[in-house]
């Protein structure tokens, strides 16, 4: 039988460089879990399609670089991926992240964003998911799969190191919404992915890859 993701004569259409894809990617190796969101717009994305997906990439960024007190509930924090999205009126509906099993459940429970979630530790690993869709025309997510780790602080907080090494797409961001902390942080993950992802893919002689890597991660 099909499973959910596969294509069928009935549903599928084809392919064109006018619309955003949002693509939900992930797999299960013997040493972890991954679970990535991008989406993408080949062609010219519209005003509104390039500030929802910049500001969903702010709120993404903003909860990923908060720094916290240890002991904290994942639903104190999750309105910092939302801010961005409500400083305009723009929302999304479903939850900022869930835990992720280690071989295990790709949606893990406690660890989490709602209400109902253990609070934060270090050790343990969450989605950061925030999106925007507006039916029937587009829709948004970026997601990352990142560890809880302590944070640099004189007294014992938490914050979040983001494993998921996947560039975002240059095409839609509006640098001019972001603040220079955010450009900031991008610019070390991208030489973070360069740092990580480069060395394998030329190691498997995947030149066209590193190619699109070096591109896709510049300052």
């Amino acid at each position: 039988s099909l499973s959910p993701h596969s294509p069928s004569n009935g549903s599928s259409r084809t392919l064109s460089a006018r619309e955003m894809y949002l693509f939900d990617t992930g797999g299960q190796y013997l040493d972890g879990t991954t679970d990535i969101t991008r989406t993408v717009h080949w062609g010219e994305p519209t005003p509104l399609q390039k500030e929802a997906y910049t500001r969903v990439l702010m709120g993404n960024i903003d909860l990923s670089r908060l720094v916290f007190p240890s002991n904290t509930a994942g639903g104190t924090v999750e309105s910092f991926a939302r801010r961005a999205l409500w400083d305009v009126g723009l929302n999304y509906g479903h939850g900022t992240g869930h835990g992720i099993g280690n071989f295990l459940s790709v949606h893990e429970w406690p660890v989490g964003f709602q209400s109902n979630n253990v609070p934060l530790e270090a050790g343990m690993f969450t989605s950061i998911e925030p999106g925007y869709y507006q039916d029937g025309e587009f829709g948004i997510r970026i997601e990352d799969v990142a560890l809880v780790v302590e944070a640099q602080t004189e007294k014992p907080f938490l914050t979040f190191e983001v494993v998921s090494l996947v560039p975002y797409d240059r095409n839609l961001i509006d640098l001019s919404l972001m603040s220079p902390e955010q450009i900031r942080y991008v610019n070390s993950y991208y030489e973070r992915i360069r740092a990580h992802v480069g060395p394998e893919l030329r190691r498997q002689r995947l030149e066209e890859v590193y190619a699109w890597l070096q591109e896709s991660t510049e300052p």
